[in-house]
């Protein structure tokens, strides 16, 4: 069974598998310079135009998987050499174009950039485009094309731009590690740093003195995305990497619903402090409103924290669908309790670089979290959470009022209203990546059945009941 959504996907796990293997082993040091030709055998390229390219590329990848630049503190990087130059010239009218008679795209245009030659052919004047694209909406032909890069259309906060030579350039001031980029490059240009040698020196330091154990928080997003094995078969490898005991961050999920139902009631209004993209989008362009984010941590810091002070000896690391993960652990409130952060690719690259065939496993029992908890996997789950945080508070004099937004352009729009105090809410659950965390650039695969699947996990959970689930820790 396919394990990813893409050859892109698979190219990058490849590199992240060897890079592992190499480490487990103690001999990356002497291997880098031959994985490049591991996974490009030959003399004959299967991506690039030539092989010594195709490996110079791969060499640039191995970077990314051992840690990336440190002196660029956004996990979010450009490989240069691999950024061809995609068209950018914006709007423009193709072949398609059949000088029809309703000329529907001028009249849409709001600045008169549009006209026709003495043949009836469609021009755009690029003095006087503004880019809207309403001239596109209009054509009946789907004959006008807006030529950006892939990477730059799906940047909703505009932080992906033209660099000196053509290449892709993130302008860090902006950019909120969401990963949107990372995905839709089709030529695997834009990659996040890999912290995976982070985890295995982590494991292999537990299995030699015996000095910590090894915790795994698990995103409940989990469900649907190694869709060749159970679950508990992925508890199971996750065991079998080293880690002594693995963590539903649903708990924390739990714990956040139960805090901020509690500071809602107290405040009034507030803004979701779960999603680590959508947070710092808000502190980046609404400035006015970042105070009345919660003042909670996330449900992965929130767990950590709790192993943390009930373990001195936790080591603990996140494995999740999320990229901005990997920025949040850095942040001073958070970088006591998580001490590394991997998404679901690096978990399979892990999972493979020790031959370790989960399929077979005998399934190991998750920690219970409520239905709720693991709810907030999807976009609303959160709302959700806050309205049954509030009823089992016996807050039922408080009038919950949720709005969630599913992906930056609708955070944008419901804070936009929210700024100029014509939003009718009075809790924002902001999402980054479409349908939510189970979105994320992270994931080994973004089907639409991972809202169903999310759903049927959330659904199994045997305690539904937040306080429950809360009591069951104690």
């Amino acid at each position: 069974m396919r394990k990813f959504d893409t050859q892109v996907q698979h190219l990058k796990y490849k590199v992240l598998r060897e890079v592992a293997r190499s480490a487990w082993k103690d001999e990356l040091v002497d291997s880098i310079t031959e994985i490049p030709e591991k996974i490009v055998p030959g003399n004959v390229p299967t991506m690039r135009c030539c092989v010594y390219k195709e490996r110079a590329i791969l060499s640039k990848r191995i970077k990314l998987a051992i840690g990336g630049n440190r002196a660029n503190r956004n996990v979010i990087e450009v490989i240069n050499i691999a950024c061809d130059e995609c068209p950018i010239g914006g709007f423009e009218i193709t072949t398609a174009c059949r000088g029809c008679v309703a000329h529907h795209c001028e009249d849409a245009c709001p600045r008169g950039a549009i006209s026709f030659d003495s043949n009836q052919n469609g021009h755009i004047n690029k003095e006087k485009c503004i880019e809207c694209g309403l001239c596109a909406a209009a054509c009946p032909y789907n004959a006008i094309v807006n030529n950006t890069r892939p990477c730059e259309r799906v940047c909703k906060v505009n932080a992906v731009s033209s660099g000196a030579n053509s290449e892709a350039n993130i302008d860090n001031s902006k950019c909120i590690a969401c990963g949107a980029c990372v995905y839709h490059c089709p030529l695997g240009a834009i990659s996040d740093k890999s912290y995976i040698l982070n985890v295995i020196d982590l494991i292999k330091k537990s299995n030699h003195n015996k000095n910590y154990k090894m915790y795994a928080v698990i995103a409940p997003s989990i469900a649907g995305q190694f869709n060749y094995a159970k679950i508990g078969q992925v508890i199971a490898g996750i065991k079998a990497l080293g880690f002594e005991k693995v963590v539903e961050a649903a708990l924390g999920a739990d714990m956040v619903a139960a805090a901020e139902s509690k500071e809602l009631k107290e405040k009034g209004f507030l803004i979701s402090s779960c999603c680590p993209a959508f947070v710092k989008y808000v502190q980046n362009e609404f400035e006015s409103l970042a105070q009345y984010i919660s003042h909670n941590l996330s449900p992965m810091a929130t767990i950590s924290k709790y192993l943390k002070e009930k373990d001195e000896t936790a080591k603990v690391v996140f494995i999740g669908p999320c990229t901005a993960k990997k920025e949040e652990i850095s942040l001073d409130k958070v970088k006591d309790y998580v001490d590394c952060a991997i998404t679901f690719e690096e978990l399979q690259a892990l999972f493979d670089s020790k031959d370790l065939d989960i399929s077979s496993m005998q399934e190991e029992k998750l920690d219970e979290a409520s239905n709720f908890g693991r709810g907030f996997a999807r976009c609303g789950g959160l709302a959700d959470a806050i309205k049954e945080g509030l009823k089992e508070q016996g807050f039922d004099d408080f009038e919950l009022k949720a709005v969630a937004c599913d992906g930056i352009e609708e955070c944008k729009k419901v804070l936009l209203r929210a700024r100029i105090g014509k939003l009718d809410a009075n809790f924002i659950e902001g999402m980054a990546c479409k349908g939510g965390c189970i979105g994320g650039a992270g994931c080994l695969t973004h089907s639409n059945k991972n809202r169903a699947e999310a759903e049927k996990y959330s659904q199994s959970a045997n305690t539904k009941s937040i306080i429950n689930s809360i009591n069951k820790l104690d």
